[in-house]
Formats: structure tokens, C-alpha cells, sequence
């Protein structure tokens, strides 16, 4: 009889354990609607493996508060509303707008500007040779959101500053949630700065970000092949992150993204189906590129789908020359005695296999209605 219980105990034990999800965090730019930013998330949330706690957003590719509107309204339609989305920061802790624009004029135009223009290289300068604010494409102020294709979401955030809600998830939960910061770090580096303890409070953290020498013949990066726009846009953000004493650091490069186009073939593949994910994609996206923040999501839910890797120490250039934010890399032999820490780098992606995951993903209607413990 005690051993038919302890028999039982056990396996309800196993199950348990089993069916336990993963914790994570989605730290974002929530641009949209449809856009990379936003599959990304959805490929998290649609995960039966994963529960998100929150979604915490920072100023990267939009503007804050544009991006907060975005994400609302992908939980709603594609039945995800449960989980919370926190506003984070506006501005990047050091680098300004202003700053950038005049650099612009000395060292030259990077190929995204995110929220302060989009793409530069498509727009001239002014007979006067000045770059101003306003001969940005694209750009509006931070406080402003434009009409939402999408239209307007019901739900609205957390009445809660993101750094703070980082903070209070990872110690409601120590040593199990993993932050998947897809865009700046700068909410990262903040909740860092208020409580010393976050980072070895969490299991570790996967960042989008860095750019070692991608083989490409695209000149967004064949010329520059260290910058990528995450760093950039918050160089001092991501310095701090980097130095952090995480359980583990796993860095998506633009390297891997390159390779993994959004193609016409996935698109149809994901149109066919009625579940609301697919639906929303279906609907609202429009681009087909790189997969930069879906794939780190995807190579956190199933790690076999990177084939290759490599293991080096990381921080960002903050010279403020002509290569503040690129990525900074040694092997050990070589690294600075200045506290960088040891980042596994993601170098290659098995393409059939992440294709066939993210579409089945999408297309599935398990991963819909998620519940979150986190308000």
C-alpha cells in the first residue's frame, strides 16, 4: 500500500513538474501592427511551454506609447488579453535625438533611426545642408499616437513603470524567469540600477542584439558590420545589461537574422489557417524581412533549431565617435580586465526547421487565451 502511494505521489509529482511552463518576461519594442516586434511576442505567447508574466515596453523602433497601443490590441485579437503590458522608457538614458541628427551630419547616416525617422537615407538634406528634426520621414513626437490601422484596443496597461514591474515578477519568482529583451535595454538597465540583485535573480536573459560580421552583401551591414540598432539606439543601456551577473547571457546577432527571411511561402502557409493569431498576421503584415526577434524568441522555446554557436565577451563602443553603440567582442585571452562577461552567441539556425516551428506557432489555436499570475 505505501509503496502504491509513494508510486503515486511520485508520478503526480513528475506531471507536475513536466507540465510546469516556463516564466518569462517579454521586454519590447512593440512596434506595429504585424510587424516583427509583435510576431515575436505572439511566438512566445503562442507557446503551450511558456507563460509570460508581462510585457514590458521601451522606445525603440516607435514611440513608446504608439507601441503600447499596438501591443494592447494584438493581445485582444489574437486572444492573448490577459497578460499586462507595463510602459517602460521613453528616451534612452544617454544618446537624444538632437545629439544623433548632428552626429549624422559628421560620421554619417545609420540605416534605422527607429522612432526618431525610420529610414534617414530617404530623405535628403535641406539646401541649408542641415538635418533637422522635422526633415525626418516618418517621425513624430514621443506623446503622440497616430490612428491604429488595427483600431484603438479596450484594454489598457499597468499603472506601473516597467523597471519596478521587472523588479517585482523576478523576485515573486526567483530563478525562473528568463527576460527576453527583443529591443533597447534600457528598462533593463533601469530595474539594474534600482535593485543590484535583478540580474542573478532571474535564470538568465536572451537578448536581440549585437553584430559580429554578418556575410552579406546587404549594405545596411556589409559597411557597418558592427552596428545594430538595439545597441545603438541605447549604447549606455546595453553596456550596463552586459556587465550584468546574469545566470546566462544568449545573444541573437544580426549574423543568424540575416538569414531568416519572412517569406511569401510562410505568409500563405499562415493565411490559410482561422486561428487568431494567424488572422492577425493575415491581416496587418505587410513586410517581408529579416526575423530578428523571432528567432531569439523561437531559439529560447526549442534550443535545437541553432546550430552553431559561439561563446565571447561582449559590451558596446561609448566613444561617442563614429562608432558609438557597435558591438565591442574578445575571446578570453584578449578581454579587458573591465568586468565583461561571457555571452553565448547564436552563429547559425537550422531555416527548415525554425520556418516549420514558427508557422505551426502561429497557426495553432491552443496558444490562444493565455492566463497570466501576474497582476
Amino acid at each position: 500500500m505505501i509503496g502504491r502511494l509513494f508510486a503515486a505521489v511520485f508520478l503526480l509529482f513528475a506531471t507536475t513538474a513536466f507540465a510546469a511552463k516556463r516564466l518569462a518576461i517579454i521586454d519590447q519594442d512593440g512596434s506595429g501592427p504585424g510587424d516583427s516586434n509583435q510576431m515575436a511576442m505572439l511566438t512566445v505567447l503562442q507557446s503551450e511551454d511558456a507563460e509570460v508574466l508581462g510585457i514590458t515596453i521601451v522606445t525603440g523602433d516607435a514611440w513608446r506609447d504608439e507601441e503600447v497601443q499596438h501591443t494592447l490590441r494584438m493581445l485582444e485579437l489574437t486572444g492573448h488579453a490577459g497578460v499586462p503590458v507595463v510602459p517602460g522608457a521613453v528616451f534612452p538614458l544617454v544618446r537624444t535625438q538632437q545629439e544623433t541628427l548632428i552626429a549624422m551630419q559628421l560620421s554619417g547616416k545609420p540605416a534605422w533611426l527607429g522612432a526618431w525617422g525610420g529610414r534617414p537615407q530617404d530623405v535628403a538634406l535641406p539646401a541649408g545642408g542641415v538635418l533637422e528634426s522635422s526633415s525626418i520621414a516618418r517621425a513624430h513626437g514621443p506623446w503622440e499616437i497616430p490612428p491604429l490601422p488595427e483600431g484603438s484596443p479596450r484594454t489598457r496597461a499597468l499603472d506601473e513603470d516597467a523597471a519596478h514591474f521587472l523588479i517585482r515578477q523576478v523576485h515573486a519568482h526567483p530563478h525562473d524567469v528568463t527576460i527576453l529583451a527583443f529591443g533597447p535595454l534600457t528598462n533593463i538597465a533601469l530595474a539594474m540600477s534600482i535593485d543590484p540583485q535583478f540580474a542573478e535573480l532571474t535564470r538568465g536573459i536572451v537578448i536581440m542584439g549585437s553584430s559580429l560580421n554578418p556575410q552579406t552583401d546587404d549594405p545596411e551591414f556589409a559597411t557597418s558590420p558592427r552596428f545594430e540598432f538595439n545597441f545603438w539606439f541605447d549604447p549606455e543601456a546595453a553596456h550596463v545589461v552586459l556587465r550584468g551577473h546574469w545566470p546566462r547571457i544568449d545573444v541573437t546577432t544580426v549574423d543568424i537574422s540575416i538569414k531568416t527571411m519572412f517569406t511569401d511561402d510562410m505568409f500563405r502557409a499562415i493565411a490559410k489557417s482561422d486561428a487568431p493569431a494567424a488572422k492577425y498576421i493575415a491581416q496587418y503584415s505587410t513586410e517581408r524581412y529579416y526575423m530578428w526577434d523571432e528567432l531569439a524568441a523561437s531559439a529560447w522555446l526549442d534550443p535545437s533549431i541553432i546550430t552553431k554557436t559561439a561563446d565571447v565577451y561582449m559590451d558596446v563602443d561609448l566613444s561617442h565617435g563614429p562608432s558609438y553603440g557597435y558591438t565591442l567582442t574578445w575571446q578570453e585571452k584578449l578581454k579587458p580586465a573591465t568586468g565583461v562577461q561571457l555571452v553565448h552567441v547564436h552563429m547559425d539556425v537550422d531555416l527548415p526547421k525554425f520556418r516549420s516551428m514558427f508557422v505551426g506557432l502561429m497557426t495553432s489555436s491552443s496558444g490562444a487565451m493565455t492566463n497570466s499570475r501576474s497582476r
